[in-house]
């Protein structure tokens, strides 16, 4: 997380950090943020089931979320879409794809 965060405010990006599920669902409905960036590696719960619960919840359903993980086998990528995330990086994050994918998906879609 340290180098995501070191990248993303290098950037211009303001961000919120949560070490836990739990913590980053409490943060998610109370500040709507433009973007997620979920690990599925998580202490009290995986990102993929944190993905469920922020996906079914009318206030934060349409907030795009990003699995940021070292889940790189066969068969991860998919599971983890089909969890509800709107994306995938691969740990280790490659800079400037990384950015790519976080300002893609941070993007309001057209109109």
């Amino acid at each position: 997380m340290m180098l995501a965060v070191a990248v993303l405010e290098s950037e211009g990006h303001a961000l919120l950090q949560a070490g836990r599920a739990g913590e980053a669902i409490a943060i998610a409905r109370r500040e709507h943020p433009d973007i997620i960036l979920m690990d599925i590696g998580l202490p009290d719960m995986d990102g993929m089931e944190a993905t469920r619960i922020l996906k079914a919840d009318p206030g934060t359903k349409d907030i795009p979320i990003i699995a940021l993980t070292a889940y790189a086998m066969k068969g991860d990528k998919e599971r983890i879409l089909d969890a509800g995330c709107d994306g995938y990086i691969e740990k280790p994050i490659r800079y400037k794809n990384f950015l790519a994918a976080v300002d893609a998906a941070a993007r309001p879609p057209p109109r």
